[in-house]
């Protein structure tokens, strides 16, 4: 198979966002006197939306409308302002890419976290690199693993799903990629482990960036 493009989730895959995400989620469960999590807790948290994500740390007894909406709306707030303090690409992310697009590949970004957050992390922690689209998470799209964002990237590119690399780094991602038609490229860097990737259809895993230059259908 000839790939002429890469499609990479981004938090737990290109950039690791995870003390800046719990931290911004324990300041506001603070402030509502709710109980806060470890660091390592967040990386099950996160990966399936901001909704979902604030649906697991609060409390299932204080699990109504009104308060899960307010806890969201703190979340957007105090992420935003401090989402850039801690996170960072994974160290061989940037020389990962180079070797990408020195092989004629395309680059873009599939995101279940809030399409404007997406476009900003990728814009301040990859601006060196042209990715294109950069998709995250928007109203009346279906966020992942339905593979509609997946699909409407290949669009875009105007590439065969099937010759797109899908990399991520959960679940979610390896079944997003199996239902577009990609090649699932599973990445151990990240938020979730071995068994779960595996499970979930993952055809390559790779456990430093650098291996995805050395996968064997190059």
């Amino acid at each position: 198979m000839q790939y002429r493009a890469a499609l990479f989730d981004l938090d737990g895959t290109l950039i690791d966002t995870l003390d800046d995400l719990a931290d911004a989620a324990n300041r506001v469960l603070t402030a509502e006197g709710m109980p806060v999590h470890e660091v390592e807790a967040y990386k099950k948290f996160v990966g399936d939306g901001l909704s979902t994500l604030v649906e697991r740390i609060v409390p299932d007894n204080q699990h109504n409308e009104e308060t899960l909406r307010r806890v969201v709306d703190a979340f957007r707030q105090n992420y935003g302002a401090h989402w850039h303090e801690k996170s960072r690409p994974y160290a061989g992310v940037p020389e990962m890419l180079t070797g990408l697009r020195k092989r004629g590949l395309r680059l873009a970004v599939l995101s279940n976290k809030p399409h404007e957050f997406t476009k900003l992390c990728v814009r301040r922690m990859l601006g060196d690199f042209s990715f294109y689209p950069v998709l995250g998470q928007r109203e009346g799209v279906p966020k992942k693993p339905d593979p509609a964002g997946a699909l409407e990237t290949a669009a875009l590119l105007d590439i065969p799903a099937r010759e797109i690399l899908y990399v991520g780094d959960t679940a979610v991602d390896m079944q997003t990629a199996a239902g577009a038609g990609m090649t699932a490229v599973g990445v151990l860097w990240g938020f979730r482990e071995e068994e779960e990737l595996t499970a979930s259809g993952a055809d390559y895993l790779v456990s430093h960036p650098g291996e995805i230059l050395e996968l064997p259908f190059w």
